[in-house]
């Protein structure tokens, strides 16, 4: 049975090669912006035209998340609303809380970068201590520290404390505990603050914010 033989002349190739070549040109060409946008149903580049394959790869970080938890702005006393979004236990966007009577939603340069707060690498997570009549300073963690300030205050608290003064009026005080609140806590905070020193029996109790 004779076989058929196909043999491609140079002109073909050539022919191909070129239609090849126009086609990687329009597609080329018609990847840059600013073809769409004079070609294109987008005239102002704000739409499709500024639109590329990396762009529609692109999607919110608050879309991810599996909850949204309400938060307060750590940074200053005008309490901002917070949505902390997370996904799988790890915070990965902060935005305003629009359901918040005080931003309805809108954020400071400070409050927007709350995320680094929690995520960035530097951030300290333990309690540089110095022991007494020591001159090195040594790491410890959160807990330990917490329960070393607890230690603290309780044994102040039962050193210092006055019942009655010298005409035997009831006072039920100490002067060895006192409490100067920072900008960064709002009224929520300071109230449970007040409730905590006072059933304590510190009668210094007062926050540098006034807002």
């Amino acid at each position: 049975m004779p076989r058929t033989v196909f043999v491609r002349s140079p002109a073909f190739d050539r022919a191909v090669r070129g239609k090849t070549d126009r086609v990687g040109v329009r597609t080329w060409i018609g990847s840059w912006p600013v073809y769409r946008q004079l070609t294109g149903d987008d005239p102002l580049g704000r739409g499709t035209a500024a639109r590329s394959a990396g762009t529609e790869g692109w999607h919110a970080r608050t879309r991810d998340a599996d909850t949204v938890t309400k938060s307060i702005c750590p940074f200053c006393a005008v309490g901002c609303g917070q949505d902390v979004y997370s996904k799988d236990g790890t915070i990965t966007q902060i935005e305003g809380d629009p359901d918040s009577p005080i931003s309805r939603g809108r954020l400071c340069p400070k409050g927007s970068s709350s995320l680094s707060l929690v995520t960035s690498p530097s951030r300290v997570t333990t309690v540089r201590y110095r022991r007494p009549h020591g001159t090195e300073w040594e790491d410890l963690d959160l807990d330990t520290a917490v329960d070393m300030i607890v230690d603290r205050v309780l044994e102040t608290r039962r050193r210092t404390w006055q019942d009655v003064d010298d005409l035997g009026r009831h006072l039920r005080r100490t002067m060895g505990i006192a409490s100067l609140g920072g900008a960064t806590l709002d009224n929520e905070e300071n109230y449970l603050m007040k409730k905590l020193y006072t059933a304590m029996g510190a009668v210094q109790v007062e926050n540098q914010a006034r807002i």
